[in-house]
């Protein structure tokens, strides 16, 4: 028998799907598809990964492998698209981690103002939470700051769950009355994600 009888002996097995014929085929291919590739990526581990990957497709698409073509062809071209698959992936993840980098520069440069601003606004937010009254104040507190509900503010207070959402409806409308409409998104912001 030649070797391209051989060959497409294995190759008809594979289709039926033979684990023997598997075995010879991965045996006979593994060490030059590895050399192959780590000549192309120069990482170890990237080539061991892509010459199983290139092993998993093979096994895969047994069915629809073509016995009178050349099967080395296919399995190279399989491991060098691969390569290149995996050679782009990692120029993007440089590309968006170099951005990411750019973009934590922009942010640090940008956060002593922000800080700055958002002190100036939590002083002013603070000052209009000491302008309500006792009881309103204490209520809004509770239900801001310590994130109870309308059910545990009024259980704690002795009071009915109707009285504390009028309180602090009414200590919004108060705060909303007393800051301009561009101050307002920013006192909002403050109160439901920092406070």
């Amino acid at each position: 028998m030649s070797d391209k009888q051989s060959h497409n002996d294995i190759i008809v097995r594979l289709k039926n799907n033979e684990i023997k014929a598997f075995d010879d085929i991965y045996h006979k291919y593994c060490n030059r598809l590895y050399g192959f590739v780590l000549k192309l990526i120069k990482q170890e581990s990237d080539a061991e990964e892509i010459v199983q990957e290139v092993f998993v497709k093979i096994w895969a698409s047994r069915q629809k492998i073509d016995e009178n073509a050349s099967f080395e062809s296919f399995l190279f071209t399989i491991a060098y698209n691969n390569t290149i698959s995996l050679l782009r992936k990692r120029v993007n993840e440089k590309k968006y981690l170099d951005y990411l980098q750019n973009l934590q520069i922009e942010i640090k440069s940008d956060t002593i103002i922000d800080d700055l601003h958002f002190k100036d606004l939590d002083n002013q937010y603070r000052e209009l939470i000491n302008q309500l009254t006792p009881r309103q104040k204490e209520i809004y507190l509770l239900s801001r700051e310590n994130g109870l509900t309308y059910k545990e503010i009024a259980e704690k207070l002795d009071i009915s769950s109707n009285t504390v959402e009028i309180h602090i409806s009414k200590a919004i409308q108060f705060i909303k009355s007393r800051i301009g409409k561009a101050m307002l998104v920013n006192v909002l912001f403050i109160d439901l994600f920092i406070s």
